[in-house]
């Protein structure tokens, strides 16, 4: 039994890394895709889990298979193709660490999984499984993503969504706002971003906001991450304000958001009932667990390899409680 079953995308991230004695800006080949950076801080933090994606038989596929392995994340649904390439991305910095990217990801291995192959065993022996809306910006995933999430619903396993809003993927803003709503609707335990917050509603604060998302869209827990401040938890009508931790220096904000959801997944499969079942005090401590380690991995570059380990979230979190 795995406690967590996710699917979506892997790639290589190429991470700034200084100049080349040319003035030619140099990058590093590290591993990233938000699902995997979360299946990943997931399985760091103690939780079981399992991984869907597709990526090139190439060196590229075949160096972050192994990095998932290492995470302690199953692989067995892991697919290497022959057909099509891994997906890259160039991340960019600013000043303060924030970061923008560059996709190269056109027919790329992770937008084309197709149904039949999803070993859908793995779906039945999981107590929750993930998605975002990456995978459905193109290809057979898109309809692959839906096809999961049907079957998730038909076996009873809650559905975690982030909508990991990534605009120059899609070719039309309409389908990916549709795409959005529709997985909004599937979905019992929902991340988001204060800026999606906003993106999908008319209200001006952030109460407001997910009061009104979490109405329309019938989401039984949603969680809405508001940078260093922290998370805003709306749960069973009522919300609350969980404050987030400060570090010293911001060096990339790579994989934030999904560190913050794989540490908060990890405490939330530690509780032995389901997440209908937790009081409002289970999750408000989830949460903070989740906010120490999103807190942790901005300190280094990049994404699955800046993960903390759970005795340096603990440290951090017992030096700043």
């Amino acid at each position: 039994m795995f406690d967590l079953v996710a699917m979506g995308e892997i790639l290589i991230d190429f991470t700034p890394r200084g100049m080349s004695e040319q003035g030619n800006p140099m990058f590093e080949q590290n591993p990233g895709g938000g699902p995997a950076n979360l299946a990943c801080a997931a399985a760091k933090h103690g939780s079981k889990v399992s991984f869907i994606t597709k990526a090139g038989k190439d060196n590229f596929g075949r160096f972050l298979k192994t990095v998932i392995e290492e995470n302690g994340v199953d692989a067995s649904n892991f697919i290497l193709s022959e057909e099509y390439k891994t997906t890259l991305a160039f991340v960019h910095l600013d000043a303060t660490g924030d970061r923008s990217f560059s996709f190269y990801r056109k027919n790329g291995a992770d937008t084309m999984i197709k149904k039949e192959e999803v070993n859908l065993d793995l779906l039945k022996n999981t107590r929750y499984f993930f998605l975002s809306s990456v995978l459905m910006a193109e290809g057979t995933s898109r309809d692959t993503s839906f096809y999961m999430m049907e079957q998730a619903k038909s076996l009873g396993i809650p559905i975690i969504f982030d909508p990991n809003l990534r605009f120059n993927l899609w070719e039309k803003e309409e389908e990916l706002k549709e795409c959005v709503q529709k997985s909004f609707r599937y979905a019992d335990i929902v991340k988001v971003s204060e800026e999606e917050l906003f993106y999908f509603t008319e209200h001006k604060t952030v109460k407001e906001a997910a009061a009104e998302l979490a109405k329309e869209y019938e989401i039984a827990v949603l969680m809405v991450t508001l940078g260093g401040e922290g998370c805003y938890l709306l749960y069973q009508d009522e919300g609350t304000m969980i404050k987030g931790y400060k570090v010293d220096k911001v060096v990339d904000t790579t994989a934030a958001g999904d560190s913050f959801t794989g540490g908060f997944v990890s405490r939330l499969t530690s509780y032995e009932k389901p997440y209908y079942e937790l009081n409002q005090q289970e999750l408000i401590d989830a949460i903070s667990y989740g906010n120490g380690v999103g807190a942790l991995t901005v300190t280094k570059k990049g994404a699955i390899s800046a993960l903390p380990t759970k005795e340096e979230v603990e440290k951090f979190r017992k030096g700043l409680d």
